[in-house]
């Protein structure tokens, strides 16, 4: 019973995080017949649960399990985290300023912008007339994951895909 309740206990640890530091009950992490197999009364199941609450709440934020974007659910230790960046229609637009000045951009730029987010050019090549000052910009997402800088509306977007 004891190595019952450590494995779950190590199991339920590692999901014990969601996105915005919701705790979620391990009577909701498995089903009946996972409950019934590890044999924890309500008091063991109560204990467990405050343990685990305790365990993510002192857990830095950078540390905790990745989750998935849609459900918030966590997700197993083996499947990485989709990066934002290939998400596709799903994510909006970003909008933010550039930090520094554009002139122009060709394959190889990279776009540092005051949200901390980095881009780099993949495609597209363009030299502006005056050079712009710490210009706003938005990343639009495209089809399989692709995403396009624009700088103005009247100007060709650079195709770019994310540092960070």
């Amino acid at each position: 019973m004891r190595r019952y309740l450590l494995s779950i206990l190590l199991v339920a640890s590692s999901f014990a995080a969601t996105a915005q530091d919701r705790f979620v009950p391990v009577e909701q992490r498995l089903n009946a017949a996972q409950l019934a197999e590890v044999g924890l009364d309500a008091t063991q199941l109560q204990t467990l649960n405050r343990v685990l609450r305790e365990a993510e709440a002192a857990m830095p934020a950078s540390a905790r399990a990745p989750v998935a974007a849609s459900t918030g659910a966590p997700l197993p230790a083996n499947v990485p985290a989709p990066a934002a960046m290939h998400l596709g229609l799903e994510e909006g637009p970003v909008s933010a300023r550039v930090v520094g000045d554009v002139a122009g951009w060709e394959p190889g730029t990279v776009f540092t912008l005051d949200n901390g987010q980095q881009w780099q050019v993949m495609k597209g090549q363009m030299k502006l007339r005056k050079t712009l000052q710490a210009p706003q910009i938005e990343v639009i997402p495209g089809i399989a994951g692709r995403w396009f800088l624009q700088v103005d509306e009247d100007l060709p977007k650079a195709r770019v895909f994310r540092l960070r």
